[in-house]
């Protein structure tokens, strides 16, 4: 299919910085595509073009789209990545700038907020119920480029009180003495290195000479002057991005940002794609006529080739379970009229806590489904715990892995101990496992610290040594019953869910079993391998399964199915209770915007009159979105049990079965 005339303005204009304003269903990412071609073909060398987005599935999206057109030495010359894969490598070749050592380690979410919390107990300060929180205000103050120079005035959104400058320059302290970055660090870092030496950015510009970004919109002010330090004032510089569909500001977002590109770059072009290539007539009516009533700087009108098709459906429903049961039924019976596949339905809700009951009725019917966006297995505390044993024992230059279990179960090595005891092991450039057995411990450790240090050190050493006399399994569990981990959970988790995690644990022992019988030669570096390409791998297979999805709505944006049920269309639940006045609630319609623009043929919107909530049941009021859909000729199935409803569709069905069972 050619470009229609915006796409084809959008990827043929070069002259000056361009921000294309590109509706849902539009055909971004093959804009992007086609431009990075065109900007080869006007003689600007790949290895000198950069694209980012913020996801690896987009990422690997637009490199197969480019590598299509590109012969592949082109292609693989080109920087298509996601920003914190930018932010690696430049952090990798700078990294004597910024005062790193090679093999530095990259602390996740999880391994922050261990640090975290041992920083808060040092002050007296009850880590469990707030190291979270903690982190979530650091990570903040990284995605506004603070530093802890900036933190003695500011007032923090924290149900504690904390000395922030302190916790934000010994948490800092404690990473680079460990030689380890957090996630933030990765666009953190390079933006302060970009803005403090000139020899440095002068080498990044000439490197990234044309930088495409795609999800403009959900970049965060860390994110936006990582962009405008690249660029300078070259103007070299195309962002791809839809107002309508910011709805991350939770984590950081600024949709303004679209706006400060034109105060920025006063010579900005704007191109808007407003062609839909997704969605029925009807559909985006009923998106257009919501979005309105937003503020915007970039209004757009969305339009389609595709015909009108059936206006969509408003259920209204007795109760939530009166709902779930409904919407299961109504994807049974339209499978069946319509010969669809299960992964053409998907369910979208506000909250995960909205999952259960569609869970349940889906069950009853017998039809498959996967909830999206849940909790991964190799994520839990529990699962991560026994992997770093099993890690660090299989590779003691893990030091990663080492400064996680170190302390759990606990001995007594708190963030103080751990800091010196990795600076010593960095003055001494060797790992940390080799550093609790190093001759020279004693001088540099006394007391409680040194005993702890070494007695741990020995008897990692000496699991090391099992690994060719016991299996896998036998291994696992012969640190379980060391570190007596069943006890210390029951201790030290206090969310009524011991007994859950030890039967987490025990499943992830049985997998390794399971390995082991497949591949009796399996070593124990073999098997942790299997098993983490197993975690890997979850995510791509998962989009491929022929079931029904469930998800939230910040998890469906960027998908598309052929029928979508947007459930829980109540004041509430969308708009959520907290978000209702201001700009809040523009946020919540362009979450609801975004459900709408999922659905390619059929939309289905639910609210129940009333729900059970902490053991009391509500009456519920529809969505204030709904009465703003009034001119979107919307099918209103307005009474419970509705009986002409059902009798229509029990004679469809029936005429469906007498035509299946003649042929």
């Amino acid at each position: 299919m050619p470009l229609n005339s915006q796409q084809r303005a959008a990827v043929q204009y070069i002259k000056s910085p361009l921000l294309v304003v590109a509706g849902a269903g539009s055909g971004k990412t093959r804009v992007i595509a086609e431009k990075i071609v065109y900007l080869i073909k006007q003689g600007v060398e790949p290895e000198y073009i950069a694209a980012v987005t913020f996801t690896n599935k987009a990422a690997r999206e637009m490199r197969d789209r480019v590598a299509l057109t590109l012969n592949s030495e082109s292609a693989r010359k080109l920087r298509i990545s996601t920003f914190h894969a930018l932010g690696l490598a430049l952090i990798r070749e700078e990294q004597q700038s910024l005062g790193l050592k090679p093999g530095f380690t990259i602390f996740d979410p999880v391994d922050s907020t261990a640090r975290l919390s041992e920083l808060l107990t040092s002050q007296g300060i009850k880590a469990a119920d707030n190291a979270q929180l903690l982190h979530q205000e650091v990570s903040r103050l990284k995605g506004e480029l603070m530093t802890s120079e900036d933190l003695t005035s500011i007032d923090y959104n924290l149900p504690f009180k904390v000395d922030m400058a302190y916790i934000f320059a010994t948490y800092n302290h404690t990473l680079r003495v460990c030689n380890a970055i957090d996630l933030d660090d990765l666009i953190y870092m390079p933006v302060r290195l970009l803005g403090s030496d000139p020899t440095v950015l002068e080498r990044w510009q000439k490197r990234i000479r044309y930088l495409l970004v795609d999800e403009y919109q959900d970049t965060n002010a860390m994110q936006y002057m990582f962009v405008k330090r690249l660029i300078g004032s070259r103007g070299c510089v195309t962002a791809v991005g839809d107002d309508d569909q910011s709805i991350y500001s939770w984590r950081g977002a600024v949709p303004d940002n679209l706006v400060r590109l034109k105060s920025d770059f006063p010579d900005l072009s704007v191109i808007k794609l407003e062609q839909n290539y997704r969605s029925k007539g009807a559909i985006l009516k009923t998106a257009n006529l919501l979005i309105e009533r937003n503020s915007h700087v970039f209004k757009k009108k969305l339009h389609s080739s595709l015909g009108f098709g059936e206006p969509p459906r408003v259920m209204v429903c007795k109760n939530g379970d009166d709902e779930s049961e409904r919407v299961a039924l109504d994807i049974n019976h339209d499978r069946f009229m319509h010969s669809r596949r299960w992964r053409d339905y998907a369910i979208l809700y506000r909250g995960n806590h909205q999952a259960r009951p569609f869970e349940k009725s889906l069950r009853a019917l017998n039809i498959p489904y996967v909830v999206s966006g849940g909790i991964s297995f190799f994520s839990l505390t529990e699962i991560r715990d026994l992997m770093a044993y099993l890690r660090l024992i299989a590779n003691p230059a893990d030091d990663n892995a080492f400064l996680r279990i170190a302390n759990t179960p606990r001995r007594g090595l708190g963030s103080g101990s751990l800091g010196r005891f990795c600076e010593f092991a960095a003055t001494r450039q060797i790992s940390l496992s080799d550093a609790s057995r190093h001759s020279e411990l004693e001088s540099s450790f006394s007391g409680r610290s040194l005993k702890n240090i070494v007695e741990f050190g020995k008897w990692l050493y000496q699991k090391t040594l099992m690994i060719g006399e016991l299996t896998p399994v036998a291994l696992a569990e012969e640190i379980l019953e060391d570190i007596n981990y069943r006890a210390w959970l029951e201790t030290n988790v206090k969310d009524g869910k011991q007994g859950r995690r030890w039967e987490n644990v025990m499943d992830l022992v049985a997998w390794i079993g399971q390995i082991q019988k497949k591949s009796p030669d399996s070593d124990l570096g073999q098997v942790i391998a299997d098993l983490l390409l197993v975690d890997m791998l979850d995510d791509k297979e998962d989009a491929d399964t022929e079931c029904v999805k469930l998800m939230t709505l910040h998890a469906a944006k960027g998908l598309e199915f052929s029928r979508v049920y947007l459930v829980g269309m109540e004041d509430g639940l969308l708009p959520h209770r907290e978000s209702l006045e201001g700009s809040l609630l523009e946020e919540e319609r362009r979450l609801a915007y975004v459900g709408i623009t999922r659905a390619k043929d059929d939309l289905c919107m639910t609210f129940a009159r009333q729900r059970s909530r902490y053991g009391e049941i509500e009456h519920r009021q529809p969505s204030r979105f709904l009465e703003e859909l009034k001119e979107a000729d919307l099918r209103w199935h307005g009474t419970v049990g509705d009986p002409e409803e059902s009798r229509a569709r029990g004679q469809a069905a029936l005429s469906k079965m007498r035509a299946s069972l003649a042929e």
